[in-house]
């Protein structure tokens, strides 16, 4: 079977982990200890591309847990699905990244990288037919950021043929934890443009959004926005988890979703997103949550749509609904907003219909778009870069962990290159490329 193994790395990204595999449990029909308890063989038939099956038919995550500190994994080994991971899987150190890139990159992450290098190979030997690799990290912390792109690098080094998938929580302005945020996310940005195949971008501003103005929540916390990024993971990897579907494993997925490679960072959406007291007023149907998935307030990256153009789109959608409806509507999204789509990429939308609805709704939608609005995200965090690298304020912090200036300088070069070439495809229309073809001569010689 195509397996998948699972790393969190740092606080954020443990958490968000923990999040994630409690949400596939409730899914597949598995307890807290991870034993099956449920009557529908679909739920069993693809357990094997997240889970080891152990005796007595206990599943067991295949799943690493990271972090440089060992408060984050006491927590999630005292939650009520601490049962369920291998205790030799989590791996943790006694220091801490303290916020630093550097110490997660170089110092600290470094003495830990090989233990769980040993561990990701031992589950990486037990599997059939390796698909590829998930992480879930922030870029802001010092761990996740740090640690999490040099396990990332590591990995790439030693399995080059298989799929990274990165679900990367981008810092923002609202949710701040710490001031040396932007050096963290472009050094890591800077990592995961050459060693990632597919960066889904969770971005703590647009949570923040959703809680408030969506969910109408008075003050959102922290388990608050992790249920809102389980529920995308969960959505993401339907068609990996359920048999029979289209996008079925993450190569496909990224073959349809990424046009150049470098352009690989997507946006992530979900419906239907309602707040408690008003999901008695809402009927769902397949236009309503089409139409919610599209809408620049439920993207989970706080960039607009609007303001770029899709050069892809994957959209899932899960329940009981009717293919052709779905295509349908999708059809007619992509007619009624024809400018936001870029017309150079023929039949750039892809469709997925898994029967199996997520727990306690109807049907569900799960959207992935590869948009050049993304570069606001990336601006946004230059722009914070930039101000304070011009002072260089906070870096001696960095460079007494062995780092030079120069690396920053080649970071903040690499992102600005990434604006520039989503600029540059934003603004590419079928003609520009038809006259360029035809100035290299392409057009005389099949003329003749």
């Amino acid at each position: 079977m195509r397996e998948i193994i699972h790393l969190s790395a740092g606080q954020c990204g443990n958490q968000i982990g923990a999040a994630f595999w409690e949400t596939i449990c409730g899914e597949h029909a598995l307890d807290n200890s991870g034993n099956f308890q449920g009557g529908d063989e679909i739920q069993r038939s693809r357990l094997n591309v997240y889970f080891n099956e152990a005796n007595n038919n206990k599943y067991v995550p295949r799943a690493v847990l990271v972090d440089l500190e060992p408060g984050t994994i006491d927590a999630v080994k005292n939650s009520s699905i601490g049962q369920l991971f291998r205790p030799d899987n989590m791996i943790f150190g006694q220091s801490s990244a303290g916020n630093v890139w550097a110490k997660g990159h170089y110092t600290e992450g470094a003495e830990l990288v090989d233990s769980v290098l040993d561990v990701v190979r031992r589950e990486a030997e037990g599997c059939d037919s390796l698909q590829g690799f998930q992480i879930t990290h922030s870029l802001g912390g010092g761990t996740g950021s740090g640690m999490g792109t040099l396990l990332i690098s590591k990995i790439r080094e030693e399995y080059p043929d298989r799929m990274m998938a990165t679900f990367s929580v981008v810092p923002s302005p609202k949710v701040s934890d710490t001031v040396v945020e932007p050096y963290n996310a472009t050094l890591s940005v800077h990592q995961l443009v050459e060693n990632s195949d597919e960066t889904f971008c969770i971005d703590n501003e647009a949570l923040h959004d959703i809680c408030i103005n969506t969910l109408k929540l008075q003050t959102p916390s922290y388990p608050d926005y992790n249920h809102l990024v389980s529920s995308v993971m969960s959505g993401i990897t339907t068609s990996l988890r359920y048999p029979g579907q289209l996008n079925s494993d993450l190569r496909k997925l990224a073959v349809n979703l990424v046009p150049f490679p470098r352009l690989h960072f997507f946006m992530v959406g979900y419906a239907p997103l309602t707040a408690i007291g008003s999901q008695s007023f809402r009927n769902l149907s397949v236009p309503e949550l089409t139409q919610q998935m599209f809408d620049s307030k439920n993207m989970m990256a706080a960039s607009d749509p609007k303001n770029g153009r899709y050069l892809t789109v994957a959209a899932f959608f899960r329940g009981k609904v009717s293919v052709k409806e779905v295509e349908d509507e999708m059809h007619k999204v992509q007619i009624k907003n024809a400018p936001y789509f870029v017309e150079w990429i023929p039949n750039n939308v892809q469709t997925a219909v898994c029967s199996v609805p997520p727990k306690g709704v109807d049907m569900s939608a799960t959207f992935i778009g590869n948009s050049t609005s993304i570069q606001e995200l990336f601006k946004r965090v230059g722009e914070q870069f930039s101000v304070m690298f011009r002072r260089k304020a906070f870096l001696h912090w960095y460079t007494s962990e062995g780092m030079d200036e120069m690396e920053f300088t080649e970071a903040e070069s690499n992102m600005n290159d990434l604006v520039a070439e989503y600029q540059q495809y934003q603004e590419a229309g079928i003609d520009d490329e038809e006259i360029d073809y035809a100035e290299e001569g392409h057009y005389e010689d099949k003329m003749e």
